[in-house]
């Protein structure tokens, strides 16, 4: 996960400000299940401190362990976690340890990448065998340049290759300032995603109202610039004004955010959707497919808390493509 990452990112910024040593630990690949798959990280700090996890919290302290030799000696390593006998999960975890010392300048390129909303690529180079290799690591691939994760380290054709492509951060823009939008700006910040709420001027909010919003936008819904919304967006209108909400419908009606969710009933929704067709009688079909109103699942929620929960776990399905449906009842994998 890019959200993910960038904490990792972060913290590894803040460890070399204070002099601290730092691991990277990658699960690059798996036999059987486990909690998490191939792709996960976590930052090990040589203090003790982590960022990040790769499983529910029961490797780790195997993970901190095994990386006390590199922590020592500077060079990588694989090591297995074979959670059949420990945890239950029916897998193998093979996780690369390695040095996160970066050349000058790729945190630059690395910002470049966030600002820009561009996805980009991690490559691990290991071997699966358990034990240190000076060649191991990571590459960060952005726009053409292939940029180690350690100073020195050069791509080697004979070792095994975990790939990845990440997607931009995925970002939720809520337009509305009311209560319930505070809990939902709440719970989609906890869930790692970038949080932007549009408020008019007239409510006179701050961005201490929105606890975890990266972002807090003041404007009436005529001046609202809404063109950085991309397919790694999704929006839900919430303004509880039946007004404030066809215009900020009217100003999405280019868009194509990956999901746009509307509060209220289904009556208001058809109201709203009728009033809206007035005014852009040549708005494309596509721009109401997208439409999910009442916006959330079905799973009897009641407070504002709740209904938080049902919203984000409808955009969920349909980022993910999935059709809602509890898990006993699935055949098969979790993650198929």
């Amino acid at each position: 996960m890019t959200h993910e990452f960038k904490k990792i990112v972060q913290a590894c910024e803040m460890a070399a400000r204070e002099g601290k040593q730092v691991v990277l630990a990658s699960v690059v690949a798996l036999e059987g299940s486990s909690y998490r798959r191939p792709g996960v990280r976590m930052l090990l700090l040589e203090d003790g401190g982590m960022t990040g996890a790769v499983s529910g919290g029961c490797v780790e302290k195997e993970i901190f362990r095994q990386s006390e030799s590199v922590f020592r000696t500077g060079i990588p390593k694989m090591m297995t976690y074979d959670g059949r006998y420990r945890l239950g999960c029916e897998g193998i975890l093979y996780i690369l340890l390695e040095p996160f010392r970066p050349a000058k300048g790729w945190l630059d390129t690395f910002r470049a990448c966030m600002e820009a909303r561009d996805p980009f690529r991690l490559v691990s180079q290991f071997d699966a065998q358990h034990g240190s290799g000076e060649h191991y690591g990571s590459f960060f691939l952005y726009k053409g340049q292939k940029l180690p994760l350690r100073v020195g380290l050069e791509e080697m054709e004979n070792l095994s290759k975990f790939e990845e492509t990440l997607a931009p951060c995925f970002r939720l823009i809520i337009l509305g300032a009311e209560h319930d939008v505070v809990q939902l700006c709440g719970y989609a910040a906890m869930t790692g995603w970038d949080v932007i709420v549009v408020a008019t001027p007239s409510e006179e909010k701050s961005p201490a109202d929105f606890p975890g919003a990266a972002e807090l936008h003041q404007t009436v819904p005529e001046s609202w610039d809404p063109s950085g919304i991309d397919s790694h967006t999704a929006v839900v209108l919430m303004t509880h004004s039946f007004v404030k909400d066809l215009k900020f419908l009217l100003a999405l009606k280019a868009t194509e955010p990956a999901y746009l969710g509307l509060l209220g009933p289904a009556a208001r929704r058809e109201k709203l959707l009728n009033e809206f067709l007035e005014h852009c009688p040549d708005v494309s079909d596509r721009f109401f497919e997208n439409i999910h109103g009442p916006a959330g699942l079905n799973i009897g929620a009641e407070t504002p808390q709740e209904i938080a929960i049902s919203i984000l776990a409808e955009i969920l399905s349909v980022v993910r493509g999935q059709k809602p449906m509890r898990l006993m009842h699935k055949k098969g994998a979790i993650h198929s």
